[in-house]
């Protein structure tokens, strides 16, 4: 006995137009013929269908997890490899609990959040989605300028940071509308997202062969979490590893991608049939790419970075022309760019996509309705980053990373409390052994959040104690 799945109410779902009846029920007979395969054979299939895992992807390979991972290989090495992975695993098990919530009922998430996890943690998600999208913002242009204009010169062409920020904002706009299309134009869009997620992986790839391991045992030891000493920085203020952790924790799975998540699944007219779909997609789509990208960053920053690295001050494009000596002066910096930009470009998008959403489901907006429009151009003041910080450094990604992260575990509350509510999906709420394990990970994942916050912050505290002081003359 199944609990019967909620019906979304009269609203169109934000995003979408109203599902292809005939592409549907061909997506529930393949499912149908699938579901009779062996699981491996199963898996296969599911690898090639792809879906909204790939958005994930999308939204969280961008300026913030090239600078956390840029700045771990270039400030310590190795010895940070481990972070990137845990909290995407840890973050996968979150997107398969919210999947199965989701799938299992139809219901609109922020409607279920708010009746059976409270208002205040729906609207304190909502809110935090809306927020992160708009502070990560800034930084993803300064950073795509940044490349831009170094694509530029080595095409030998000088281009204004300004400038090239508005060519990204003119190719974001239309790009973050046409994701509320219909039909073909949701198809390529999606073709889009998964070619440019492997796009980038296949260049950190390239660098990474062409410059080879020195030490294996020493990657292999990266992968066991530790918490290296400060990193001594020729005059300057030693580097600690404790913000680049949590900016890499923070940056895996943002709180923005917890809210876009559930609701591209509705959108898609995915149901109970989709589960296991569902979960080979948070893994083809989302966590492999991740982890391999990220991956692939440190080792490269590490490979080229960290001999000579120089403290706050390094920047993207110091990191492209170190690349120089490895690939040649053009194709080090083009590659490193292109792999760069690719992140820049994806996430800019799916960062007013989810401001949109956000928006929509809070004051009750329809989509392609002028009030929709404008929350999805929320996020775009972000463009002024290419002006005001022209001089951006890699380093200035970690504190935005960190704001955003502190609005992550009131979402991941939020699903443990709907994972474990009766009320909400009745006879779908896990039980038995596998259960206890799913929540036990979902509670590690709050948990690793927290704990690296805290810490964090007690550093912090009494230095800026310390400074409010100061300036009051106490």
């Amino acid at each position: 006995m199944t609990s019967a799945p909620h019906r979304p109410d009269a609203r169109s779902l934000p995003m979408v137009r109203p599902v292809d009846e005939a592409r549907l029920a061909a997506d529930r007979a393949w499912l149908a013929e699938t579901a009779q395969l062996p699981w491996a054979a199963r898996q296969l299939r599911y690898l090639r269908r792809g879906g909204p895992g790939y958005l994930q992807s999308a939204l969280t390979l961008g300026g913030g997890t090239a600078s956390a991972c840029l700045l771990s290989g270039a400030a310590f090495g190795y010895q940070l490899l481990w972070v990137a992975p845990l909290a995407m695993v840890l973050g996968g098990v979150v997107f398969a609990a919210i999947a199965h919530q989701t799938l299992s009922t139809g219901m609109r998430p922020f409607d279920a959040m708010r009746t059976y996890a409270g208002p205040v943690t729906a609207w304190g998600w909502a809110i935090g989605t809306v927020l992160a999208s708009c502070v990560w913002h800034f930084a993803q242009y300064s950073l795509a300028s940044a490349v831009l204009v170094d694509l530029g010169a080595v095409a030998g062409v000088e281009l204004p940071r300004f400038g090239m920020g508005l060519v990204v904002l003119a190719w974001a706009v239309p790009t973050a509308f046409s994701f509320g299309a219909a039909g073909a134009m949701q198809r390529a869009f999606d073709r889009v997202m998964r070619w440019m997620v492997w796009a980038i992986v296949l260049l950190f790839a390239v660098v990474a062969v062409r410059l080879g391991v020195a030490d294996p045992a020493a990657v292999a030891a990266g992968f066991v979490p530790s918490l290296p000493a400060d990193r001594a920085v020729p005059n300057g203020e030693p580097i600690a590893a404790l913000p680049i952790l949590i900016a890499g924790l923070a940056t895996a799975v943002g709180v923005n991608m917890t809210f876009l998540y559930p609701y591209s699944l509705l959108a898609r007219g995915w149901g109970r049939e989709h589960r296991e779909l569902a979960r080979a997609d948070i893994a083809f789509g989302m966590v492999i790419p991740y982890v391999v990208a990220t991956t692939l960053m440190v080792v490269v920053a590490a490979g080229t970075m960290h001999q000579g690295f120089t403290g706050k001050d390094c920047g993207p494009l110091d990191a492209a022309a170190t690349l120089g000596g490895l690939l040649g002066p053009v194709w080090g910096r083009v590659l490193f760019d292109l792999g760069l930009l690719g992140m820049l470009l994806t996430t800019i998008t799916m960062h007013m996509v989810c401001s949109g959403l956000a928006c929509a489901e809070m004051f009750g907006l329809r989509a392609g309705s002028v009030g929709y429009r404008v929350a999805t151009l929320l996020p775009t003041p972000g463009v002024l980053g290419s002006l005001f910080w022209s001089q951006l450094k890699l380093w200035l990604n970690v504190p935005t990373s960190i704001i955003a992260g502190c609005m992550l575990p009131l979402a991941y509350v939020g699903f443990f409390k709907l994972q474990t509510s009766k009320a909400y999906l009745g006879a779908d709420r896990p039980t038995g052994w596998k259960a206890a394990v799913w929540l036990a990970l979902m509670g590690l994942a709050t948990a690793v959040l927290v704990v690296f916050l805290a810490m964090y912050l007690m550093d912090e505290a009494p230095k800026f104690l310390a400074q409010v002081r100061a300036a009051m003359g106490w």
